[in-house]
């Protein structure tokens, strides 16, 4: 715990009342590296800065004068500034900062800050730099000195600096005091410091800091947010940073997987990567970005940076090393790998959802979280999201190797450790038998081993229920976060089409409607070898339960120029498919002795083991508690 002590000179004119100061226990050692604020300690790391502190309310002497000059990295260059620059429409402003245009200006970009803060859409009510100068003097104008705890959302948070001056660092902990008792429901924020900070550099002074951090803490712009106020809402963005990892860096995903126990860990300090290890001039850059587009963009850029430290490492110099420390350490030192100009053409080089798309995943894994009992009003807490594989036990498959497949599974399902549903060994070689025991499951994890010792699988997001609700006739069912996958010989996964090439979809009306897919019997019993012979092997999906699965991965969202590439799992009496057109990923009979796999349009897929095979063992996992 770290003390936090203002030293306030005496002001007779203080107004009284308003908001309550702490008041320090009698006995209290000025000395001590301790201290009690009330009854809440709060515990936090300042980075390059003495932790006693001086305010002196009178001090705004204009743009820049929080910063120390002499720490700046390099000195910035004056531009001619345009008279119209603040009038472009935004998707021009977007184009200049992508470039850094107004990184050679500090005007500029002072000027282009307020606007742009000024024009987000807040909360009608929401503090002005009136209120700011007005709650100051409550606070620190009243009493000579006086004890004042820093707000309980900073517990365990760090505090950098970039390259603020003593009075900078002064004005960041007075704002972020006032933030705490105007915004009394923020309960975890650790992204705040850092971004007061960086405001810091382009303000006129305390109070226009104050009111632009409010405006973005206030935002209620429809599906995007520009700061976490919950330690839930923080997680769900991790979990979402790591949903996406999942999907855009597959060989990140893979080496850190294979490297780590604990993924979430890793993918936890994602934010810390861009406001807190990037050098400030690479972090500038990203608030550029960040307040013209939100947090979308910052998920790009933590992206790009994985792909970055994967193109800087191999497998073999990860071995015994801690990658959460190599990481950080690794966008400490981003500049000798890559220009910042060059690190945000390959951030927009990905292909993301859109804001909607990715709001939506985010109110998923909210979900997820609230039912393992994280609520919006506590604190950071000690939670450890990764599955304990230590008493795992599986007949086909070691720990290790379903921790990796674990990694793929879709963050807010990976919350819940594995429970084993159905096994050939232990419930007989029975579809009847398969069906009762995995009906009530969503999703599950299907795990096969071949006679020649190969191991394949697929993860399932539906409930194998969904095929009664047509009847007899039912089709294929499930949803775009399906895939297939091999574990022996080789490691890899196959992912819905789609994902991997989303140009070839597009958004769907919402008055569209789909015709009814085919017969699952029909293309089980339509050639020997069960491949589908007839033109019309046209299959949708039925609708998700509401709020169960990623929404944005459902087939009623995509314009597919082929339905037979959204074929992902049909069962009937004769057995099962997962994948379809122009093949099927795997098929089984009812018996659950036969099998065959080949290439199909669903998941673009190989062979996933030989095509023709026998079961030795077959094992169905879902979630516990999910």
């Amino acid at each position: 715990m770290l003390q936090v002590r203002l030293s306030l000179p005496r002001s007779p004119g203080g107004a009284a009342g308003g908001f309550p100061l702490a008041k320090p226990d009698k006995g209290d050692n000025t000395g001590s590296e301790q201290e009690m604020f009330g009854s809440s300690p709060v515990t936090i790391v300042i980075t390059s800065e003495a932790d006693t502190w001086d305010i002196d309310a009178s001090s705004c002497l204009g743009c820049g004068q929080f910063v120390d000059w002499d720490r700046m990295p390099d000195p910035e260059q004056q531009a001619h500034i345009p008279q119209d620059i603040l009038s472009k429409p935004p998707k021009e402003l977007k184009k200049l900062a992508r470039e850094g245009y107004w990184a050679a200006s500090r005007a500029l970009r002072a000027q282009v800050y307020h606007q742009l803060i000024q024009q987000v859409a807040c909360r009608l009510v929401t503090p002005d730099a009136p209120v700011y100068r007005d709650v100051t003097s409550r606070l620190f104008g009243k009493l000579s000195v006086s004890s004042h705890p820093l707000p309980e959302f900073l517990e365990g948070c760090s505090m950098p600096t970039y390259c603020l001056n003593l009075e900078g660092v002064t004005a960041l902990k007075k704002i972020l005091i006032c933030v705490g008792n105007l915004f009394p429901d923020i309960t975890y924020s650790p992204i705040l410091p850092p971004l007061v900070a960086l405001l810091l550099h382009y303000s006129e002074d305390e109070a226009q800091c104050f009111e632009n951090i409010s405006r973005l803490i206030a935002s209620n712009a429809p599906h995007t947010s520009y700061i976490d106020q919950s330690f839930l809402a923080h997680q769900a963005s991790c979990m979402t940073f790591g949903d996406l990892a999942n999907k855009h860096c597959p060989a990140a995903h893979k080496l850190i997987a294979s490297t780590s126990e604990n993924v979430f860990e890793v993918y936890s300090e994602w934010l810390s990567w861009l406001f807190h290890d990037l050098p400030f001039n690479y972090a500038i850059r990203v608030f550029d970005v960040y307040l013209l587009e939100g947090q979308k963009v910052l998920y790009r850029i933590a992206l790009a940076l994985l792909k970055q430290y994967r193109l800087s490492v191999t497998s073999t110099e990860l071995e015994g090393t801690d990658i959460k420390a190599d990481l950080q350490a690794f966008v400490q030192n981003i500049a000798e790998h890559v220009t910042v100009d060059k690190l945000l053409e390959r951030a927009f080089g990905i292909r993301l959802f859109s804001r909607k798309e990715i709001w939506l995943l985010q109110m998923a894994n909210r979900k997820a979280l609230m039912e393992r009992g994280i609520t919006m009003v506590q604190s950071r807490q000690s939670f450890h999201l990764a599955v304990d594989m230590q008493n795992f036990s599986s007949s086909i498959v070691t720990a290790q190797e379903m921790r990796i497949v674990w990694s793929w599974i879709p963050e807010r399902f990976s919350l819940f450790p594995p429970l084993l549903l159905f096994s050939t060994s232990e419930d007989g070689c029975s579809l009847q038998r398969f069906y009762a025991c995995c009906e009530g499951y969503e999703p599950t994890v299907l795990l096969i081993k071949t006679t020649e010792g190969e191991v394949c699988g697929a993860f399932l997001s539906s409930d194998w229920s969904e095929r009664k609700k047509s009847g007899a006739t039912s089709g294929f069912f499930g949803t775009g976060e399906c895939f297939v996958f091999t574990v022996h010989p080789e490691t890899e996964r196959y992912e819905w089409v789609f994902i991997k090439k989303p140009e070839l979809a597009k958004a769907v009306p919402r008055s569209r409607q789909r015709s009814p897919s085919p017969s699952p019997a029909s293309l089980l019993s339509s050639s020997p070898d069960g491949r589908c012979t007839s033109s019309n092997c046209l299959a949708v999906p039925t609708l998700q339960r509401k709020g169960r699965l990623s929404p944005f991965l459902a087939i009623r969202h995509f314009l597919l120029p082929s339905k037979t590439a959204s074929m992902f799992m049909s069962g009937s009496r004769e057995g099962i498919i997962i994948g379809g057109g122009g093949g099927q990923a795997l098929s089984l009979d009812a018996n659950l002795l036969w099998g065959h796999t080949e290439h199909c349009e669903t998941f673009d897929n190989p062979p996933l083991c030989q095509e023709n095979f026998k079961v030795q063992l077959l094992e169905v996992w879902g979630f516990q508690n999910a």
